[in-house]
């Protein structure tokens, strides 16, 4: 393809959209630019399989450390490795954005390839690809149906007027957003949504979609513009007449067949008695037979058809439920009993297990991309085994599924979350499906918030989360509330919606039709609001608020902050005095360069213990204090005794007893546990000890010592080698 740009304006930031620069063996190629931010998108269409059930279609976002000017850190490993489960989030987000544009006959592979090439730490190269993939389909030969628009809005107040949005915010202010939403849509009809908030009211994001589409109808007209300049022709897409002859055959001979099927497919999977509709056809067809494949296609359709012909006419659903009515609820807590938290939350025939483990801050996740490193302390795990499904199947790596199902319940969980000041653990949440019928993400959602109160974790309110399912024909829509497998198999639309009583904190949206009108997402989000509240209702009658203390299987936490001069106090030489507290105390210590020490231990003394040694390595020794310290040295003229491990004082030998001492050896022992006073800490600040012999003893006075071998009555003077210095003693 010949060399051509295109540039427009993204809210004040320059997009710059070239073709015939990179990877010219591509069907399709686009280097996108925003910043310094660029990627590259190549789109490689690939040999027919006419007998796949499925649009072979793969997207891969491959981030390159080199981008950001970043060498791995592992000592041994340079290369970068499998993808990061952001780089998957961000694959799945094109994906689900353009796969419903592809023709339903187009079976050709379709690979799209999305590499980062420069990141400028200010613009997210997430959104930049999707536009750069939108419009290298548009350009090329592909039968696709875009192109489409997609950008990110912020939006920073609570509504009533002080809410402000902000498109395609900077990477260094969607921290700070009240919601985060990321929109893709054509001809003003929404394809797919993304979104985190900060328990948001429905009217504000509904506000901040409007907006979004707004913007990608001015990135869709750019693209078209550019399409008219260099695009290709459309490759033409053979309609299959084989199928439209199966369709007919088995709505004929075989439609009371699919209603009974429909009817007893509720709770168990189809594939079965399709099956047995497929062999039915083939004998039927014995002269001219037809590819299995192809009837076992034509039988999928008749299936879901069916399914929504009897919502749209009757609002007959499949499991007999009116189209609002969720399926019975169940939940209980403190199921397993050596774990942290744990509940488990049932819907209908969907079943998960959510297990919360905590930890100290040396457990966070460590994030490494071009943009740099990060550290994660809520982390999410989502699991869906075969058996949940009543399959036997190959256990084995995560599936992009997994990732993203995983993100989502992780995503509406964070804004309720506590931050590290106030609960400074850190958090894993696991979601095991045990039976799946529908909407487990929603269901990991209203699991890990029932385990993480259950667990001691002081959330600001309770989660739960709901999917709304759409069926619909050229006339009439019908919106459905707690959608089931079959609706989700059947439907066009999965709009899953999380949040409190308060508000929104996530949303996933994806679509199998044409996209949604703004009169279907506000329908959707009553529905899911109501739905919501009946859901944190039932959850409530389980528990309504986090217990007081974690379990006792839990490490408990203390931090404190010291002056980082202090720091070398409190680790020591070679970490001698770090270990030491470990030690004695049993408690695990973690010291960071601001001066933040975690302490953690099982045992609540521990902890105590070690903050308490701490403190006193840190804070200043007053006159008066009574402690506990070991003999660490005797000299001629005292000994050395060791406050806490790695601060010494003096105990001259005329503060040793009530009477004259000659040797110090005589009273005192290395290793012996005395009880000491401070008398004071002088101008260099060595501490000056005095023996404590009991209250009686304290307050007699001391007898005058004789002159012994000690001239003048004088305390001894210090040699230089004996002389006591910082570096010395500490």
């Amino acid at each position: 393809m010949k060399y051509s740009s295109k540039t427009f304006d993204l809210s004040g930031k320059t997009v710059s959209l070239e073709t015939g620069v990179l990877a010219e063996q591509a069907t399709s190629s686009v280097m996108a630019r925003i910043g310094d931010t660029m990627v590259l998108v190549t789109v490689v269409m690939g040999q027919e399989n006419p007998n796949l059930d499925y649009f072979p279609l793969t997207v891969e976002y491959v981030e390159r450390l080199y981008a950001g000017g970043r060498i791995k850190g592992s000592r041994w490993v340079k290369r970068e490795g499998r993808p990061t489960d952001e780089a998957i989030l961000k694959a799945r987000l094109i994906d689900r954005s353009i796969r419903p544009f592809f023709p339903k006959e187009f079976k050709k592979e379709v690979q799209v390839v999305v590499t980062i090439l420069s990141v400028d730490g200010e613009n997210d190269p997430d959104i930049l690809s999707l536009i750069a993939t939108s419009a290298a389909l548009a350009i090329s030969r592909i039968p696709w149906n875009g192109p489409i628009g997609a950008i990110r809005i912020g939006m920073i107040g609570e509504g009533n007027g002080q809410h402000e949005f902000i498109v395609n915010p900077d990477s260094s202010e969607v921290d700070a957003l009240d919601l985060e939403l990321v929109v893709t849509s054509k001809n003003n009809k929404v394809l797919m949504m993304e979104a985190g908030a900060k328990q948001v009211k429905e009217e504000l994001v509904l506000e901040a979609i409007l907006k979004a589409k707004e913007w990608n109808e001015k990135i869709i007209n750019i693209i078209n513009e550019w399409v008219k300049e260099i695009g290709s022709k459309k490759e033409k897409v053979l309609k299959d007449e084989d199928f439209e002859k199966i369709v007919s055959l088995i709505e004929k001979s075989f439609k009371e067949d699919i209603h009974a099927l429909i009817e007893s497919s509720v709770d168990k999977e189809v594939g079965a008695d399709l099956n047995a509709i497929v062999e039915k056809v083939s004998e039927l067809e014995k002269e001219n037979p037809f590819d299995k494949a192809k009837i076992k296609k034509a039988a999928d359709y008749v299936f879901k058809k069916t399914i929504k012909e009897n919502i749209l006419t009757k609002e007959k659903r499949p499991d007999g439920r009116k189209i609002d009515e969720i399926r019975p609820i169940s939940a209980k807590v403190g199921i397993l009993p050596r774990t942290h938290g744990s509940a488990i939350f049932q819907r209908g025939e969907t079943q998960v297990l959510t297990v919360v483990t905590l930890g100290t801050s040396s457990f966070e996740q460590l994030i490494e991309s071009p943009e740099g490193e990060e550290a994660k302390r809520y982390i999410h795990h989502y699991s869906m085994p075969p058996y949940s499904v009543g399959e036997a199947g190959r256990m084995g790596a995560i599936s992009r599924r997994e990732i993203g199902h995983g993100a989502l319940a992780e995503r509406a969980l964070l804004p309720v979350v506590p931050a590290d000041l106030k609960f400074p653990y850190v958090i894993r949440v696991v979601s095991e499906v045990m039976s799946s019928n529908g909407s487990t993400s929603m269901a990991s959602a209203c699991g890990s918030a029932l385990s993480l109160m259950d667990a001691g974790v002081p959330i600001s309110s309770p989660v739960a989360g709901i999917a709304i399912g759409l069926v619909s024909d050229k006339d009439k829509y019908v919106v459905l509330s707690d959608i089931i497998g079959l609706e989700d198999f059947s439907g066009e639309m999965d709009f899953k919606v999380a949040g409190t009583e308060r508000g929104i904190t996530a949303i996933q949206l994806d679509v199998k039709n044409d996209g949604l009108t703004e009169e279907i997402i506000k329908e959707t989000f009553s529905r899911a609001l109501s739905g919501r509240l009946f859901i944190l209702e039932k959850m409530n009658e389980v528990m309504k608020s986090s217990r007081k203390e974690v379990s006792k299987f839990a490490p408990k936490i203390k931090v404190v902050t010291i002056d980082t001069s202090k720091i070398g106090e409190v680790i020591g030489s070679g970490g001698k005095v770090i270990r030491n507290i470990i030690a004695n105390t049993g408690a695990n210590v973690d010291v960071d360069e601001t001066g933040k020490v975690t302490i953690s231990s099982i045992e609540e003394e521990a902890v105590e213990k070690a903050a308490s040694w701490i403190d006193l390595l840190t804070r200043e020794i007053l006159k008066g204090e009574v402690f506990e310290g070991k003999v660490k040295r005797i000299l001629p003229f005292g000994a050395m005794v060791e406050i806490v491990p790695g601060k010494e004082g003096l105990v001259h030998v005329s503060e040793m007893a009530t009477e004259y001492v000659q040797n110090p050896a005589d009273v005192v022992k290395i290793g012996q546990t005395v009880k000491i006073r401070v008398k004071e800490t002088d101008e260099q600040g060595r501490i000056n000890l005095s023996m404590v012999f009991g209250e009686k003893a304290t307050d007699e006075k001391r007898m005058d010592r004789p002159m012994g071998r000690m001239r003048d009555n004088r305390r001894p003077s210090f040699s230089p080698r004996d002389r006591f210095s910082r570096k010395k003693r500490f």
